[in-house]
């Protein structure tokens, strides 16, 4: 079994699967160039696809010695026009078109649109975006079967292309018919974490949650503006956020989607929340093998803001250069990593501390790791969650998590700084200290004769025990502290 090296990166990247990643080959090429955490995307694909995908993840990360996390992304309600007689047709600005009931194909006046929810919410006056909001229209009237509009920026429409409506607040199923067989084969093939698309405020959440058991983490896509006047809640809610600028971008300004961003990781930070930017980060790396200055820059502002990980979509997908696009992000991630200012820029932030001997434990850790000098703190953790806590602090020490459960270790893959490994259940804290002294070694962390950082719960195995904290020394015989 080959032993991968650290990544020595604390953000973590993101890889969608798709066409351009089919191989074995490949995919491990994009696994150890840098890949931490891959995506399947349940909009594109079939399920023995994704069968496939899974099977060959599980198979690296046997033959590597390291955990890959997998996140399984349901479409959730995306609308879609239907199809034209000429498959595409131009629209005029100033001119009429309509959206009905009838399945028919469409012309350059009309065209099916099967939502009959829309229908139910919208409203005269509100907007209608279409091709990612290259065509907008206003509502002039509606009735049951038809909405009638006025084109105020025309172009080119064509077969299936995506509908987007941010001025109205939907009452949909937020898990639809092709969102539940997609949710059971995630489940079958047991992902790590859930995104579910289109939430648009904490009661849909909490209704998504029901149909997805409790030993998956569930991660919210941002995408409707309505998200945001809930954030908090919904933040709370949920076990991670992602920025998920592509709709989102089409459904409010431009100009704000970056403050949407920041905000975004911001209460991700405040909560103790993984936190993922995503969507056109280099963009420009789908045919070309460099990315443009502003893309560098997109990506290097993100990790300047301190989210757990940055995202290629069709970058990685179906791009001509995969494997280029996730070594750029990577050299983009260290050299930001290795700024100061991005050191300084990380204790910035106002994260809640709540008043518990697992929060006291992981801020006291992360004072002595600086009073010590130490460059590696290493956490036990059965549910993950004080992984996440002294994660969310972002030390300058490398961060180790040790579970027995191999699903925690599979999600916090994704925890920034956090480097995850299984081990027994220990029962004593001479089990303790010599289980984490070897884990330290095997991944060659930190050289012999230095200190590292134990936090644990005693009684051990208790979800939620934190109470200890011990320093040991890196020895290099066998009597390892």
């Amino acid at each position: 079994m080959k032993q991968l090296k650290n990544r020595n990166r604390k953000a973590k990247i993101v890889a969608t699967l798709g066409p351009a990643c089919e191989t074995k080959e490949i995919i491990e090429k994009l696994f150890l160039t840098g890949v931490d955490v891959f995506r399947l995307n349940f909009s594109h694909g079939s399920h023995e696809d994704h069968k496939a995908k899974v099977k060959i993840l599980r198979e690296l990360e046997k033959k590597h010695s390291r955990f890959i996390c997998i996140l399984g992304d349901l479409q959730g309600p995306k609308f879609r026009v239907g199809k034209f007689i000429n498959i595409k047709e131009s629209l005029k600005t100033g001119q009429e078109f309509t959206f009905d009931l009838n399945k028919a194909d469409g012309t350059n006046k009309r065209v099916y649109l099967s939502h009959k929810e829309i229908y139910q919410s919208i409203s005269k006056g509100q907007r209608l975006l279409v091709n990612d909001g290259k065509i907008r229209l206003i509502v002039k009237s509606k009735a049951k079967d038809k909405i009638v509009c006025k084109v105020t920026a025309g172009g080119e429409i064509s077969n299936n292309k995506g509908l987007n409506i941010p001025d109205t607040k939907l009452k949909l199923k937020i898990i639809t018919s092709k969102d539940k067989l997609d949710l059971a084969l995630a489940i079958k093939l047991d992902v790590d974490w859930i995104a579910l698309s289109f939430i648009q405020t904490t009661q849909d959440l909490i209704e998504a949650k029901k149909l997805i058991p409790s030993k998956f983490k569930v991660m919210v896509k941002v995408e409707k503006p309505s998200a945001m006047d809930e954030l908090a809640d919904i933040t709370s809610n949920s076990d991670g956020i992602m920025v998920a600028r592509g709709d989102l971008g089409v459904e409010t300004n431009p100009e704000d989607v970056p403050i949407h961003q920041r905000t975004m990781v911001a209460e991700c930070r405040k909560q103790g929340k993984p936190c993922i930017v995503a969507t056109q980060m280099l963009e420009s790396m789908i045919d070309s093998p460099t990315p443009t200055r502003a893309e560098a820059s997109d990506v290097a502002t993100a990790i300047f803001q301190g989210v757990d990980a940055v995202m290629l979509s069709a970058e990685s997908a179906a791009g001509q250069y995969p494997q280029e696009s996730v070594q750029m992000m990577d050299k983009i991630i260290k050299r930001v990593e290795a700024d100061d200012k991005y050191k300084n820029n990380l204790t910035n932030y106002n994260l809640s501390h709540t008043k518990n001997t697992a929060e006291a434990i992981a801020r006291a850790a992360f004072n002595v790791a600086e009073i010590i000098d130490s460059n590696c703190l290493v956490t036990f953790s059965k549910s993950g969650r004080s992984i996440v806590r002294v994660s969310r602090m972002r030390p300058d020490v490398t961060l180790v998590g040790l579970t027995s459960d191999i699903k925690v270790a599979r999600q916090n893959a994704l925890t920034w700084g956090t480097l995850m490994d299984v081990v027994d259940d220990v029962s004593t804290s001479t089990e303790m200290v010599d289980r984490a002294c070897r884990v330290v070694k095997k991944f060659n962390i930190v050289p012999a004769g230095s200190q590292i950082i134990i936090t644990a719960g005693v009684p051990f195995g208790r979800v939620g025990s934190t109470n200890l904290m011990r320093i040991a020394t890196i020895i290099k015989d066998n009597k390892l502290t």
